[in-house]
């Protein structure tokens, strides 16, 4: 069985409440209907009850009555949700004539839903922006205990099954934060490995990149790494960290052996973590493009719940592949607890 099969697998026999704001797009629809065939999630559509059923039964879609499908404009927790927004944010100089207005948008009401209880998880973007995605999820879910930067690791699914674990790595940050500190290299470096653990079912064993291995080169950027590298093991002793290394001290035994003795992650990385965005993003289309494997993501990750966005050039079978990913990732959350 392959990873994908096992992330679906996982999260039939755990269903998580999964909600999907985007309930009237097309695409959306269709995923939704064979997410709850298959019994991958207890799938929430938020959008017109009528217009989605209406789709449903022109298209065949027989398994969409079996949604939850929460209308924006009425429901009946709306009052709920417009309070609990007003708390969040009268801070900030909200007033409730302004949450209750804002409730009505889905991508805010799919956020409230997950801070209420009442969903585990959120999937969107097939219709919408990142950032208009994304801003609700920090003004309502916010981050991830000990966390405070929201980062993107890619699935690397690789040809050649000799690298990872069997042609398995993680990839991060390849999506969100352009140049971190040290301090937040280290928390994507920790929230990375998590990722890995709770989406790939395997033990993360982390490289932290630079063009220096234990010390071949002097320069301020192998020293935020060397610093990183120091604060991801006091965040989270329980991974195997290793950094400074450059990417063949990382990957291959032979130069592990002579670069970085010793090391118990050297020559067997799983979980690559980049020095910036710029190197993460460009590595990761280089590995898909010329080694020719397969790149799932970007997954979200140190959002105290798990939200995940799509490309808006997304296919049904995107949508399905990332419920089941987000489904995982709560999975993972709970079992921390």
């Amino acid at each position: 069985m392959d990873l994908m099969n096992q992330i679906i697998a996982r999260a039939q026999g755990n269903k998580q409440r999964i909600v999907l704001p985007e309930g009237t797009e097309e695409r959306t629809m269709r995923a939704a209907d064979k997410l709850i065939a298959d019994g991958v999630a207890d799938v929430i559509l938020i959008g017109n009850p009528a217009e989605i059923l209406a789709f449903g039964e022109a298209n065949g879609l027989t398994h969409l009555p079996n949604a939850t499908i929460v209308d924006p404009i009425n429901n009946e927790k709306k009052s709920v949700y417009a309070n609990l927004l007003f708390e969040l944010r009268k801070s900030k100089g909200m007033t409730i004539e302004q949450a209750e207005k804002l409730v009505e948008n889905p991508l805010f009401l799919g956020c409230l839903m997950i801070k209420n209880g009442d969903a585990d998880g959120e999937v969107a973007g097939a219709a919408n922006t990142t950032g208009d995605v994304l801003r609700p999820a920090f003004q309502i879910v916010k981050t991830a205990p000990g966390i405070s930067v929201v980062s993107g690791a890619f699935l690397m699914f690789m040809p050649d099954k000799s690298y990872g674990d069997n042609g398995v790595m993680v990839f991060g940050d390849c999506a969100v934060l352009p140049n971190p500190t040290a301090a937040e290299l280290a928390q994507i470096a920790v929230s990375t490995a998590r990722t890995t653990r709770a989406i790939a079912g395997i033990e993360p064993r982390v490289a932290m990149l630079s063009f220096s291995t234990k010390g071949s080169a002097k320069h301020e950027m192998v020293d935020k790494v060397v610093e990183a590298t120091r604060l991801a093991k006091e965040m989270d002793p329980s991974v195997e960290i290793e950094g400074e290394l450059q990417a063949d001290a990382a990957l291959v035994p032979s130069v592990a052996a002579s670069k970085a003795p010793g090391s118990t992650v050297a020559g067997k990385a799983n979980v690559l973590v980049f020095p910036s965005l710029e190197v993460g993003n460009i590595a990761y289309k280089l590995v898909q493009r010329l080694a020719g494997a397969e790149a799932v993501g970007p997954i979200l990750q140190g959002i105290a719940a798990p939200i995940n966005d799509l490309s808006r050039g997304c296919s049904v079978d995107d949508i399905y592949k990332l419920v089941a990913i987000t489904a995982n990732q709560a999975i993972g959350i709970k079992e921390q607890k």
